[in-house]
């Protein structure tokens, strides 16, 4: 016995195993599946628009942003100093976000729905949608 167990490792190691590929077809999307993905997405979206829309509306006023377009806007205007930064408040900015999210919600739940219709539709035209798997 020549070869040390080193070696032997080494051969073992060296060949490639072989990866099993299989081909499947998505002939049908479950249409509840898909609201309730559709709803969870909206559901994010919404809340990472309501989360953006304070941060920025922080970080502007903060910085005084609105302050200089408020006095820019009366200087043009002429109308008192209080018209232009009481629209926006952060109630009403944070009021106008959460019905923006609501929207979204809907919007992107309805979307969701409907794709997933259309693709169960198209699929007895088109045959479904081919789909490839490895076990790597």
């Amino acid at each position: 016995m020549s070869s040390s167990v080193a070696e032997r490792l080494a051969k073992k190691t060296a060949k490639r195993p072989t990866s099993k590929q299989v081909r499947l077809k998505l002939v049908y999307v479950d249409f509840w599946s898909a609201v309730k993905i559709s709803f969870l997405a909206g559901l994010a979206f919404a809340i990472i628009g309501i989360v953006v829309t304070f941060l920025l509306w922080t970080v502007l006023t903060q910085t005084g942003v609105f302050k200089t377009v408020g006095d820019l806007f009366n200087s043009i205007s002429g109308q008192g100093s209080n018209s232009f930064m009481s629209a926006l408040g952060l109630g009403n900015v944070m009021s106008f976000s959460i019905i923006v999210g609501i929207l979204d919600l809907i919007v992107v739940t309805a979307l969701g729905a409907v794709v997933a219709l259309l693709y169960n539709l198209s699929v007895k035209i088109t045959g479904g949608l081919l789909v490839g798997f490895t076990n790597n």
